[in-house]
């Protein structure tokens, strides 16, 4: 009868000594109270079996979740909701002077601007520095607000009020919108998470609180001497000097306002002149061809490409060889771009070309190499050619051994009768060598070479049409030792689906290293001029100058400037 209390009051003492060791116990949810009957009697009953002590809630046996880590997971809630909040509400479409642009937030660790010119490049400016980075695209000139200000030219003196009041106007409401954005993806997705409103809207407002605390530091750190040292990428990158000396543009702002004016009303003659051109109107079925050459390991040829690619949706790229400047093992690398461009691609050997150069395109799943006479079907034409008869890599102007070149276009006229004979006619021939082109006379309707850095086109005697295209590398590195920069040249070719014949071509040139002109003229076969305008005087192809910008593919979506 006496060890009964004894037991008892000895279970109380060490109940107390525990809660002096763990006094957050007592801060902690109570336990119920049988629970704490049987934690004092220590038995199921008057002199019944002892039981083992039971957990006190809060007691270190049941260990709680660390305050850190429901800190951090909440942050990393809040962190991917507003991001993905931005990613799917946060840009909006705004009007900046007679240009059309999108402006976003993104999440960033250095912060800054980037401002997107396709298909030109992109400029980067540490702007300021907040873990958020404002991307401004901008897609295209508006051609009517362009003219407007071609038409009334006193607009000019207020053009810098017009944009700045459009990038605040821009600003403002970007800044609205990625607050809705940031606050809606953090509260839905806490709400997914936590499934508490109130832990949603926790997560919420923490959300707007790093947004604000991001602009705070934006304001705070803001730079606007940056745009005097921006970062340039893509065609840029070859040519900074296309934006002109920032300095003086600050310094001498009346004079660059002029010269803002004369790139506009440029841009605006430039959509007047597309609409001007030889009528041509191409059905939804023709095939585009775009005919490149003589490239010479000039990186921002490929960035052209792909821009004219995409806006003229072109159905294959012709490229008359000379890629390469040497045609070593170590260039190879130098064309991986072409896999990415968005069409297939013919290419020819040309006299700066190696038999290296040949082997590593030919692994390429989009490209075709053409030798010997190879004909193949791409992009609804056969198409077959012939790599230079020459490899001369150290010659430094255009020329080589014409014999050998015309001996190499006989062979090829060879295999293109061939062709003929076994009921396979070929549409276009590709030879690197005019020389060897020429040879081509009579055998198919269109041969294209390169070489020579001009355009040549010419009607050959027996009926072929011989088109020479221009450097589309601007005659790559080596154009800084000639006086005067060459310019970029590429021709779109129109040709009817079910005869496969030329009905136009557009021949696009830009200017070279350090300019900035674009030029775009429209040409119709004679053929083709005589039969839209019978018994009047043949139309006249157009022309027109502006800023380096694509112009519009007649027949299919506006490309943007």
């Amino acid at each position: 009868m006496v060890r009964v209390p004894f037991r008892a009051a000895a279970d109380r003492v060490r109940h107390r000594l525990s809660q002096l060791v763990r006094p957050a116990s007592r801060s902690r949810t109570a336990a119920p109270k049988a629970s704490r009957a049987t934690a004092r009697t220590g038995a199921t009953g008057p002199g019944g079996p002892r039981t083992p002590h039971p957990a006190v809630p809060g007691d270190l046996a049941a260990p709680a979740r660390s305050p850190w880590l429901s800190a951090l997971g909440m942050l990393a809630v809040v962190v991917l909701g507003a991001w993905l909040g931005l990613l799917a509400v946060g840009s909006i479409r705004t009007p900046v002077g007679p240009m059309d642009t999108n402006m976003t937030l993104r999440p960033s660790l250095t912060g800054g601007s980037k401002i997107n010119v396709a298909p030109l490049g992109a400029l980067e400016l540490d702007s300021h520095i907040a873990p958020l980075r404002l991307d401004v695209d901008v897609d295209r000139l508006d051609p009517e607000r362009s003219q407007a200000l071609v038409d009334q030219p006193e607009r000019f003196s207020g053009l810098e009020d017009e944009v700045t009041r459009d990038v605040a106007a821009g600003t403002r409401e970007l800044a609205v919108r990625s607050c809705v954005a940031v606050i809606s993806g953090a509260t839905a997705l806490g709400l997914v998470v936590y499934r508490r409103p109130r832990r949603a809207l926790a997560a919420g407002g923490l959300a707007l609180t790093l947004l604000a605390a991001s602009g705070v530091s934006a304001y705070a750190t803001w730079n606007p001497k940056s745009v005097l040292e921006p970062k340039f990428s893509g065609l840029l990158s070859s040519a900074p000097s296309l934006v002109g000396d920032a300095r003086s543009i600050v310094t001498e702002f009346d004079i660059y306002q002029q010269e803002l004016a004369r790139l506009v009303t440029n841009v605006t003659k430039l959509y007047d002149a597309t609409s001007s051109l030889p009528v041509y109107q191409p059905d939804p079925g023709t095939i585009r061809a775009l005919h490149v050459s003589d490239i010479h390991l000039n990186p921002a040829a490929w960035h052209i490409i792909a821009s004219l690619v995409e806006q003229y949706e072109i159905d294959v790229i012709i490229d008359s060889g000379d890629t390469m400047d040497h045609g070593s093992a170590a260039e190879n690398g130098f064309l991986d771009p072409i896999r990415d461009l968005g069409a297939p691609y013919v290419w020819v050997r040309g006299n700066h070309d190696s038999t290296v150069t040949q082997d590593y395109l030919e692994k390429f799943r989009n490209v075709r190499v053409l030798d010997d006479g190879k004909a193949v079907n791409v992009g609804g034409l056969r198409i077959a050619g012939t790599g230079d008869a020459s490899f001369t890599p150290d010659r430094t102007g255009p020329g080589g051994n014409k014999a050998a070149a015309q001996l190499e276009g006989a062979r090829l006229a060879t295999a293109l009768r061939d062709q003929e004979r076994a009921g396979t006619p070929v549409d276009i021939a590709v030879a690197h060598d005019p020389n060897t082109a020429r040879a081509t006379d009579g055998t198919v309707p269109l041969v294209l070479s390169g070489h020579l850095h001009r355009r040549i086109n010419e009607q050959l005697k027996l009926g072929t049409r011989l088109k020479v295209e221009g450097s589309t590398g601007g005659g790559g590195l080596r154009a800084v030792q000639n006086e005067k920069p060459e310019k970029v040249h590429a021709s779109v070719l129109y040709l009817d689906r079910s005869t496969r014949r030329l009905q136009a071509w557009d021949e696009i040139t830009l200017g070279g290293l350090g300019l900035t002109t674009a030029e775009v003229s429209r040409h119709l076969p004679e053929e083709n001029l005589k039969k839209d305008s019978p018994g009047s005087p043949s139309p006249s192809p157009s022309s027109a100058s502006s800023s380096p910008s694509a112009t519009r593919s007649p027949g299919r979506p506006t490309p943007s400037p």
